[in-house]
């Protein structure tokens, strides 16, 4: 049964609402340009991010807002104790090659951690959320909810070893190919792009999904909650927790997403 369900609501229809503006630019030419890191900026991101920002703002302007798009200096937020973290548009590549391979992600961070996270898949009219100790659910809708009712439940898989692994599927490198081969050859690799990778670990569909290139915190805080909620876990490689907004840069350690704790 969901708990809290006001916030959840709320937070679901500003990802609703940012998502389907992103489907305006999916839908026509998409105009790209380069951000300092050489990493890809379209007019949608931009769009996602003021719906988001102003629409959180709107609910309660008391919790401040880190997202891709609105970076915040180190010495505003490093005393933070309870922030909402967003991107925007994540998976910006896969939104230019229009695979539909794109989300958006709004997660609230207190004391370092996920407490809620919402996961909108625009082009599949999908999202997937979670509130700490409350469980995960998804609901096939593209439009404004009224309720939460036809949520439906998600859990990660039970299987006893691990058959299926998640690769990026634009950031796929050597480190990944080896790690694959060494530990469990023969096994199926899954490649989709975006923080889908975390929906997928959490309704079962994957076993483990292990990322050894570069990503920002961002990127994976609404997927954490997401994964730990339907039972399964994010660690870095030395099996330690992941923490938010602890240092200056928003880089995470390399980490893996299980399903199934019972693999590790």
């Amino acid at each position: 049964m969901i708990k809290n369900k006001k916030l959840l609501l709320d937070i679901c229809n500003i990802s609703i609402k940012a998502g389907n503006k992103v489907l305006e630019y999916y839908n026509d030419d998409i105009e790209v340009t380069d951000k300092n890191d050489s990493s890809p900026l379209t007019k949608a991101d931009l769009a996602s991010n003021e719906i988001i920002l102003n629409s959180l703002n709107n609910l309660d302007k008391t919790i401040p807002i880190l997202s891709e798009e609105s970076l915040v200096e180190w010495n505003k937020r490093k005393n933070w104790k309870k922030y909402w973290l967003v991107d925007p548009l994540d998976g910006t590549k896969e939104f230019i090659k229009k695979n539909g391979e794109f989300t958006v992600n709004i997660a609230l961070i207190e004391n370092n951690k996920p407490i809620l996270g919402i996961i909108f898949v625009p082009a599949k009219s999908l999202i997937y959320f979670a509130q700490k100790n409350n469980g995960s659910y998804k609901i096939n809708t593209n439009i404004e909810l009224s309720h939460l009712d036809e949520a439906k439940k998600i859990v990660v898989s039970d299987q006893s070893h691990i058959t299926r692994i998640i690769g990026s599927r634009s950031h796929s490198n050597s480190i990944f190919t080896s790690w694959v081969n060494e530990k469990y050859p023969g096994a199926e690799i899954v490649q989709v792009g975006s923080s889908i990778k975390f929906c997928l670990i959490a309704e079962g569909l994957a076993d483990i999904y292990p990322r050894f290139g570069p990503t920002s915190e961002w990127d994976i805080a609404a997927g954490h909650i997401i994964v730990n909620e339907a039972g399964g876990k994010i660690l870095t490689f030395k099996d330690s927790d992941v923490y938010y907004n602890t240092k200056e840069d928003i880089l995470n350690p390399q980490f893996y997403a299980i399903g199934n704790l019972k693999l590790k």
